[in-house]
This record gives structure tokens, sequence and C-alpha cells, in this order.
């Protein structure tokens, strides 16, 4: 099919701007000093812009187009450069178009395509992806650090930025600048193990996850990956007191409440492993069983192991 479309003139765009604010669908911005097409998805071809702009710089085309395919469209949009790219994915998660923000992001995966402000290139088919080099980049970083210091290693200072400036700015450009705003899936208030009530209806027939407190922070996506149509308790099995309690009140989840599953989500440290040791007391103080998932977290907020034990 034919459409109408508008078309800029990069050698008589000044980039002044003029044209932003009367393009109502949000499709054109200045991007490194140039008016920029952001989306065809989003141009009516009305040409709203065109008598706006003081340099005649912007046109209608009339040309073919197919029904629309991000993923063609982002290999136009990367020519432009890294900056017309991250915007484009803005504009994605603006519009909540969340699929299509997807699918921009496969073709950044797919093309190797390193989104650090220093590397943006295509890279050749077979080359390290930025998400390879950031895995790499991380565990060297724990690799080296691991024999630095004393003390638990929980407690271990370490600065993600430290060595991973270049290769963190191609996770960070795709994970977090583009990600789509997120809602909560708490579905329960309190949530700390000493302040809950192990009769709550809430915990009634319920999935249950047990975390440790750091877990949130560490992971991202912590509330879509675990806590969606769950109930929660907090807990941190080192520095919060009086234990005994914590036990009992899983024990009673258990018998009294008669929770379905139980799912203990722990960070890696070793500080971390004394939750499962409360769950597991807890399991042998109840009158019946439940099954029990443990998941482990690193402390880049990536799943370790997720098992049923």
């Amino acid at each position: 099919m034919n459409r109408t479309i508008v078309k800029i003139d990069e050698e008589k765009c000044t980039g002044c701007g003029l044209c932003i604010p009367n393009c109502h669908e949000g499709a054109l911005q200045i991007i490194d000093g140039k008016a920029r097409l952001i989306s065809d998805l989003f141009c009516d071809g009305l040409g709203a812009c065109i008598g706006h702009c003081p340099e005649d710089a912007i046109t209608l085309e009339n040309r073919e187009a197919e029904p629309y395919d991000e993923k063609k469209v982002m290999g136009t949009i990367v020519k432009h450069g890294r900056n017309t790219v991250l915007a484009h994915l803005q504009h994605l998660k603006e519009h909540n178009e969340s699929e299509l923000l997807q699918q921009a992001i496969e073709y950044i995966k797919e093309n190797n395509i390193d989104m650090s402000p220093e590397g943006f290139t295509l890279k050749p088919s077979g080359g390290h992806s930025p998400f390879d080099n950031l895995k790499q980049a991380r565990a060297a970083q724990q690799t080296t650090s691991a024999g630095c210091g004393g003390g638990c290693p929980g407690s271990r200072t370490i600065d993600f930025n430290i060595d991973l400036k270049k290769v963190e700015a191609a996770a960070a450009a795709i994970a977090v600048d583009t990600a789509v705003e997120a809602h909560s899936e708490l579905r329960q208030w309190p949530v700390q193990l000493h302040l809950v009530n192990p009769a709550a209806s809430y915990f009634r027939n319920a999935d249950v996850v047990l975390s440790a407190d750091c877990v949130a922070y560490s992971m991202g996506n912590f509330h879509s990956y675990f806590l969606k149509g769950k109930s929660l308790a907090i807990a941190c099995p080192k520095l919060d007191t009086n234990k005994e309690v914590y036990v009992e009140k899983l024990a009673r989840m258990i018998s009294e409440s008669g929770i379905n599953t139980l799912t203990v989500v722990m960070m890696e440290v070793p500080c971390c492993g004394g939750l499962m040791g409360m769950a597991q007391m807890a399991l042998q103080r109840a009158d019946r069983k439940v099954p029990v998932k443990q998941v482990v977290i690193n402390i880049q907020g990536e799943i370790i192991t997720e098992e049923w034990v």
C-alpha cells in the first residue's frame, strides 16, 4: 500500500525545532542538531509541521508502505545513530507500545548493536553482543574482587560502575531507558515478617513468597516475575532479631492458613542462607507439607538457581 509521510532534508534543516510542537503525534524530535522522524508509525502524513519550517526542509512524499514492521523501521533508524535509536525506543515507551518496543530490542540483540556511547556500531555476524560483553565484564570483576578484603562476602564493597562503564551503557540504554513502566503486584500490607499476621486472609490457600530484603532492590522485575498473584513476607536472616518468631509464623502459615506453596527467594551472599534454614525449620514444625521452591539471585539481580527442593 502507498501512504503519505513527511520527509526531512537534512542539508536544509538547521535544527530550530519549530516543527516539533506542531507534530501532534510526537513523531519528530531534534536529535544531534537535526529534526528527525522518530517513527513512521506515528506520522499521519497530514504535514501539520511543514508550514512551520522556515527553511522549507520538510516535504511530503508518497511511498510504498508495507504493513508496519518494527524491525524494518529499526533498520532505517539505526543509520541515524545511537541518539535517534534511543529516542525511538523512548517514543514507543511513551505510547505504551510494549510489543513494538520488545521487537525493537530484539532487533538490537539480533544485530549485535553496541549501544554504548563510544562503540555504537553494527557488529558482524558472529561477533560478541554488548550483552555478552556485559556478562563477561561482570564475571571478571567479581573474580577479581573475590580475593580482596576480609569479612563477610555479603558486605564486601563493590562499585558496579568500576570497569563496566562502557558495557553497562548498553544494558542501561535497553533495560532502563526503554523499560515500559511497571506497576506494583503487591496485594497486601504489611509485608515484614515480624509485622504480618500469619492468619491473615491474604495468606489463606495462597502461594507465598518469602524474600530476603535485598532481593527486590537487586532484581528489577521482582514484581512481575515473583510477586504477581502471590502473598509476600520479607526478612533479613542476618540483621533481624528474634528469628524464632519467624519460624513460628511460617509454621502457622503452613498449618493454619493452608498456604499452597512457599517460594524462598534469597541473595547469593552466604548470610542469606539462613532464610532457607528458617523455612525448613518451619516445615518440620508444621502438621502438613507444602512444596518449597528455592531461588538464588546474584548481586546483579540475575537468577542463579531456581528449583523445587
